[in-house]
């Protein structure tokens, strides 16, 4: 009965097993699948069934842990972009989302953590009671307005021609773009003739305070303070606003730097704050100088490029022996032993002439070394390949080691406790080390500086006692200019060794054939070569546009003003407000543009 139970499990086992594989190999193909669509989630899911499946499968589990990274990646950037879109609840779901997938990923559990705490004092700040100091303190915060900003009841076409002080033309375009004017007391209004065509109102403001080397501030979103443009007045009247700027790309304090230094040095900044560790930059200025360092701070905050450098290392070695010929002896030894005299050679023998007079054939003996043909021939291959790939940042340096590293005693010295000998030893890498530095040029060309080594451990030799590994180093240092995908080929490291070698007698080893009968002839031809094929994939770049490369209006040297694009606007559909004309003169039409001369 139990051998029965076991056969069914038995062969229940060999049912099960070819089921489960043949389940993920389906579900493998259904993950590379979703994946080509850009479906991550579903390339997901599938991966994980088939690692599930078959836990032991390398490929397998290649392929879930690096879909569940771009899967809780995506999530996490679709709850970063509810968020900004005030939607802190779905935000939430989707960094869960991210959460659940890969807890590992410390990014997603720091977005839950956020928006989970936002969400809660949006609660608190709805239902706590009125009259306490910090919740007052908070909302005030919460609640401190922006710059003031003049706003403009009608921006239309206008020409001006009056001879009038300033003030008085001052409050003109004050009525024609319906917002008050107030004068600094201590400005003395100078008289002018001011004359312009067909511009709007928000012009004719910049363009009078040129001309009359005045300045305006708004008060309100309908009145402003106009005086004179000097330094004093400016420092007492100029808005002063406050911005912390995020920066997306510094990755270390000196980036923060950089950027901070830029816009001192451009835009005429005096108070600037780095804080490292949130990687922002808390400015202190005028609203003009803070639009202007939003867009350079745009220009300048961008990701640094990265190149995925593929590396082909090829080694060919070839080794070709051939060895023939006969190898005949080369010494000859005889001995005379006469009859009645005993053993010949012996130290103890004696011969005299009379020994020689019965000597005969058997009395002598010749002994020849042995002989022998040789005919060998042997051709060797050797092929070493290797590809890895290194992905770097632009102008950092990139190092790949592939081989042993060798301890080298670099020196000794002997302890006053024990009088004895400690020996110090240096590592150094040996096999293939690959240094890299690329710089990314525009239009993704890339310059490599590289260095490339291949060295090998060929032998060792002895000194002071100490025996030490001799290093074969093959070592090329260069630099290239490659475009995106091309292959840089570097070759020629090439050793090769060729030795030939004859034994055999004297003058006849030199005749054709006959040096083969009576001769040995040995050859060797040993040839490696080293092949490095560099190839660079751009896979970042900063992301440079056209807005980026176009110029802006910074205003003056002595003043740094923002000037906004103005709109074109149709005269003939933009309806005239009622203006103040003078008594002999009729109102304008509303098809015509208002005219003003005085």
């Amino acid at each position: 009965m139990r051998s029965r139970v076991f056969l069914c499990a038995v062969f229940s086992l060999m049912l099960v097993v070819p089921a489960l594989a043949d389940s993920a190999s389906s579900e493998f193909k259904a993950g590379e699948h979703a994946e080509k669509k850009n479906d991550y989630d579903a390339a997901y899911q599938a991966y994980k069934r088939a690692h599930d499946s078959e836990p032991g499968d390398a490929r397998y589990m290649a392929s879930y842990l690096r879909m569940r990274f771009f899967a809780s990646s995506q999530h996490i950037h679709a709850g970063q972009t509810l968020r900004d879109e005030g939607k802190e609840e779905e935000a939430l779901t989707e960094f869960r989302l991210a959460a659940a997938i890969d807890p590992s990923n410390s990014e997603a559990m720091s977005q839950v953590r956020r928006t989970t705490d936002e969400i809660q004092k949006q609660i608190i700040t709805k239902t706590a009671p009125k009259g306490k100091e910090d919740t007052v303190l908070e909302q005030d915060a919460k609640d401190a307005a922006g710059p003031v900003a003049l706003d403009f009841k009608s921006d239309f076409p206008v020409s001006i021609q009056m001879t009038a002080t300033t003030d008085v033309i001052y409050k003109t375009i004050g009525k024609l773009g319906g917002f008050n004017i107030l004068m600094d007391p201590e400005y003395k209004p100078l008289k002018i003739t001011f004359e312009l065509k067909d511009v709007t109102v928000r012009e004719a403001l910049s363009m009078l305070g040129v001309q009359s080397k005045t300045f305006w501030r708004p008060l309100s979103s309908n009145t402003i303070m106009v005086a004179a443009d000097n330094t004093g007045k400016r420092k007492d009247l100029e808005q002063n606003v406050m911005k912390t700027f995020y920066l997306r790309n510094a990755a270390t304090p000196a980036d923060l730097q950089q950027a901070a230094g830029t816009l001192k040095g451009i835009l005429d900044l005096k108070t600037i704050q780095v804080t490292p560790e949130l990687r922002s930059l808390t400015i202190r200025g005028t609203p003009d100088q803070m639009v202007l360092a939003q867009r350079l701070l745009a220009d300048i905050d961008k990701p640094k490029s990265e190149v995925v450098i593929e590396v082909v290392v090829m080694e060919v070695s070839r080794g070709r022996i051939r060895t023939l010929g006969a190898n005949l002896p080369t010494t000859v030894s005889a001995s005379i032993a006469p009859s009645g005299t005993g053993t010949s050679g012996s130290s103890g023998s004696s011969l005299n002439l009379n020994s020689f007079s019965g000597l005969g054939a058997g009395d002598i003996a010749i002994s020849l070394g042995g002989a022998s043909f040789t005919a060998l021939a042997s051709d060797s291959n050797t092929k070493v390949l290797q590809r890895p790939q290194i992905r770097v940042m632009d102008s950092e340096k990139a190092s790949l080691k592939i081989g042993d590293r060798i301890p080298i005693a670099t020196g000794s010295f002997q302890s006053g406790l024990t009088q004895g000998v400690n020996t110090q030893f240096q590592y150094i890498d040996v096999g293939v080390n690959i240094d890299i530095t690329p710089y990314v040029h525009a239009g993704n060309d890339v310059t490599l500086k590289m260095s490339l080594e291949v060295s090998s451990v060929t032998g060792e030799q002895t000194i002071d006692g100490v025996t030490e590994p001799t290093i074969g180093q093959r070592r090329i240092e260069h630099e290239a200019r490659l475009a995106d995908g091309e292959v840089n080929l570097i070759a020629g490291i090439l050793n090769d060794t060729e030795s030939t070698s004859m034994s055999g007698y004297p003058i006849i080893n030199k005749i054709p054939i006959l040096k083969y009968l009576f001769g040995q002839e040995n050859k060797q031809h040993q040839q490696s070569e080293i092949v490095f094929a560099i190839i660079p994939h751009v896979v970042r770049t900063p992301g440079i546009t056209d807005d980026n490369q176009k110029m802006v209006d910074l205003g003056t040297a002595n003043s740094v003003s923002y000037r906004k694009i103005a709109a074109k606007l149709d005269a003939a559909a933009v309806p005239v407000p009622n203006q103040a004309q003078p008594a002999d003169k009729p109102a304008a039409a509303p098809s015509q543009r208002p005219q003003i001369n005085k």
